[in-house]
């Protein structure tokens, strides 16, 4: 299952890779008979978490993306001395101008991403619990994908997440919220309520009150959800 990566991870993680690649790139400007052993392989380390880093943050099209996965994919990658290193400096810059963007906001917002991965995760679990029959266990972990969203999709347009008693809001206030915030249309809140009700059944043992259709119906509207408010 993926887990999240907090924002604060994301930018250690790029601040290591930044300074890493610093000290690499001086050896390699400097270094008599090129770059070998065990310092190629910390080169390699290098070059491959930073292409996932930069993936995760900027996306699979994003152009810093492109300009390190040209970079990973140089024919002479691993024959670095003095004049030829230009493919590390590529990657370096990468690493830099991600880290400019996502503390300048100029990027998607990495905690969106992080969820939408998650969710992704859970509704594949709910897909393959469906498949085997469960459907019931299916029905609960959807709903609760769908409440979640909510509650993150509110916290993003700066909605309540609790009720004036304090209490923590569950699908139909979240969802009548967002409706009259204009988030998404009535039709969109009629479906919602529809599988929240659903869920509602799955969770207090009215099993035959709806079936394994109804619960595919349900996880398809959720994927389609997710992908066009979460995203």
């Amino acid at each position: 299952m993926i887990k999240s990566t907090p924002p604060e991870r994301v930018a250690a993680e790029l601040q290591d890779l930044i300074a890493t690649g610093e000290k690499l790139i001086a050896s390699a400007s400097s270094t008599q008979g090129g770059v070998r052993g065990a310092e190629l392989v910390e080169v390699m380390a290098w070059a491959s978490r930073a292409g996932h880093t930069v993936t995760m943050v900027s996306g699979e099209n994003g152009v810093h993306s492109q300009i390190c996965r040209r970079a990973l994919e140089y024919e002479g990658f691993t024959n670095i001395y003095p004049g030829n290193y230009k493919h590390l400096c590529e990657i370096q810059g990468a690493l830099r101008a991600v880290q400019h963007d996502l503390e300048g906001g100029l990027l998607f917002d990495i905690r969106k991403l992080v969820q939408a991965d998650i969710f992704a995760d859970f509704l594949q679990m709910a897909e393959y619990l469906l498949n085997e029959g469960y459907k019931d266990a299916s029905a609960v972990l959807i709903g609760g994908v769908l409440e979640d969203s909510l509650r993150k999709l509110s916290d993003s347009k700066g909605l309540p997440l609790v009720s004036s008693n304090g209490r923590t809001l569950t699908i139909d206030p979240l969802n009548a919220g967002l409706a009259k915030a204009g988030v998404y249309p009535p039709l969109t809140q009629k479906q919602i309520t529809t599988w929240a009700n659903l869920r509602n059944d799955a969770a207090h043992g009215n099993y035959v009150k709806y079936s394994a259709e109804d619960v595919r119906q349900m996880l398809i509207f959720v994927q389609r959800f997710c992908g066009d408010y979460l995203q």
